[in-house]
């Protein structure tokens, strides 16, 4: 059972091979092969490699399956005793991928 932590748009993933994920939306097409070079722990099922912070020659291979809209979000501002409200909606941009592999 070998998995990875691996980084982008400012979140850390644990993946594994199989695993579908949601991350921020990514400049590439359905179909597309990504490749995420900042891998910063490997484990592969005896051992781990921990990186410092990341780990040089790993990678997280993925295939773009689509690019989607999360579940609508709700910003709600209010003053009290002022009779101010304000309601806002928001979805945010992704891209869903599934983990073709782990190398490292």
């Amino acid at each position: 059972m070998a998995y990875a932590i691996f980084k982008t748009g400012g979140k850390q993933y644990r993946v594994q091979e199989g695993d579908t994920i949601s991350v921020d939306k990514l400049p590439v097409e359905a179909d597309d092969e990504i490749k995420f070079p900042e891998v910063l722990l490997v484990n592969d099922g005896e051992n781990t490699k921990v990186g410092a912070p990341t780990i040089e020659g790993a990678g997280v291979t993925a295939k773009v399956i689509e690019q989607h809209r999360g579940k609508k979000g709700v910003a709600f501002k209010f003053k009290r005793r002022k009779g101010f409200h304000k309601t806002i909606g928001f979805r945010h941009h992704l891209t869903k991928l599934q983990i073709t592999g782990i190398e490292g």
